[in-house]
């Protein structure tokens, strides 16, 4: 369940949903601005990521599941902590599914995504 009229949750969402933007994507600059120094991840492949990794694979388009959009479902937030935000949400890209989950976190610099993990699961039906 989504924390309603949560700036902070509402805040995490809109960056998560600036990552998936092709533009943003794209410049690491722009990355830059949301993916925390500290920032990790656990693909959806198997794969870790580390922040520089995963930026400079981002910009340089080799990235699994690319090219983008992909269609975003039941995005849920939490806020945990003052500065801490939780999200979790299902994406669909090209007939497959990824359960995701990442924490964000407020730094002198805004809101930024500290950790994000995605795991494929198989729709019903499938």
């Amino acid at each position: 369940m989504t924390d309603a009229g949560n700036t902070a949750v509402e805040a995490a969402i809109e960056g998560e949903l600036r990552l998936m933007d092709p533009q943003v994507r794209g410049s690491a600059e722009l990355l830059g601005a949301l993916l925390h120094p500290d920032f990790r991840e656990f693909g959806a492949s198997g794969r870790y990521w580390s922040r520089k990794s995963i930026i400079e694979s981002l910009v340089a388009g080799t990235e699994p599941g690319r090219p983008r959009p992909v269609v975003v479902s039941g995005m849920e937030g939490v806020q945990l902590a003052p500065d801490v935000v939780h999200l979790t949400f299902d994406t669909e890209y090209n007939g497959g599914h990824v359960h995701r989950s990442s924490l964000w976190r407020r730094t002198d610099d805004g809101w930024q995504m500290y950790f994000h993990q995605g795991t494929p699961f198989h729709a019903e039906g499938e």
